[in-house]
């Protein structure tokens, strides 16, 4: 049995801002708190990181930065989504060039190709530089769903190597796992659905909560992984209300409120995005004191 490449607690990051600039400092700190919370990987300039409103610049300067301070310790997975497919085919080349050790593609946003342009568009990436790529499919924010058969096209690519599955549902895996190479890694997007994901055959998520409570989120998966559900849905009981909490206003402003209130960063995001609702604040409050963040 092949073992996929990458599994457990994978920290979507956020990006820190400090009147309007990258907060490298605060980026650092919150790294090495990721890595002593023991989590499995970490996604610089995700849509959790904020990626369409940092400059090129930015974003290539975020993966560098988290490759240098990773250090090989944790896995890099760095962010290279975008609608423009030569673009991504940059950020992709930029990500090897500096020693990332996998990107994570969305599908592209807006056009709303077809399955066969999905299937050219991930084909051009695989061939044009040689890192493994997970696929990202979340049609909530894209408009466009990559479809099962599609996934089991471009798993047979050398470069395809899994998928973040946005979904949230989970008869979707069952079926996708049975057309994928047993090494394909299988990613949730949803920290809520972990638990039902793995026990659907999933291999980990790619998570915004451990942003906020990486020991606890990843206390969660080692149970689920090593069969222990029961011990796991204690740890799904503290985190779920915190799971939710981080979505009540546009994703990644609950989380940085959330980052603020521990100390960590500023709660600064970027224009369109505004920050935190003050009606939702009570219940990330809330929400933090029952997963024994506070």
């Amino acid at each position: 049995m092949t073992r996929p490449l990458f599994k457990g607690v994978i920290t979507a990051l956020v990006t820190p801002f400090r009147d309007g600039k990258l907060d490298e400092a605060a980026y650092r700190a919150l790294l090495e708190r990721q890595i002593a919370g023991g989590v499995h990987g970490v996604v610089p300039v995700g849509t959790t990181g904020e990626s369409p409103t940092v400059s090129v610049e930015e974003h290539k300067r975020i993966v560098e930065l988290t490759v240098e301070v990773c250090a090989g310790r944790i896995p890099v997975i760095a962010g290279a989504g975008g609608n423009d497919t030569s673009k991504v085919i940059e950020l992709v080349r930029h990500a090897k060039t500096v020693g990332a050790d996998a990107a994570l593609v969305v599908t592209p946003y807006y056009n709303r190709p077809s399955q066969e342009g999905l299937f050219l568009h991930y084909k051009a990436i695989n061939d044009a530089v040689e890192l493994p790529v997970l696929l990202y499919n979340v049609p909530g924010r894209t408009g466009i769903d990559l479809a099962n058969e599609t996934v089991e096209r471009l798993a047979k690519l050398p470069n395809i190597v899994g998928i973040k599955d946005a979904t949230g549902d989970m008869v979707r895996i069952s079926l996708m796992r049975r057309g994928v190479p047993e090494s394909f890694c299988l990613i949730s997007g949803d920290d809520p659905t972990l638990l039902g994901y793995m026990a659907h055959g999933g291999h980990g998520v790619i998570s915004v909560t451990s942003n906020v409570a990486p020991e606890a989120c990843v206390a969660r998966y080692e149970a689920a992984a090593q069969g222990a559900y029961e011990t796991a849905g204690q740890w799904q009981d503290r985190l779920v209300a915190l799971d939710k909490a981080l979505f009540l206003d546009n994703s990644p402003a609950p989380t940085k409120y959330a980052l603020a209130r521990l100390g960590l960063c500023t709660d600064e995001v970027r224009l369109p995005l505004g920050p935190c609702a003050d009606s939702a604040k009570p219940k990330i409050d809330a929400a933090l004191a029952e997963a024994g963040v506070a």
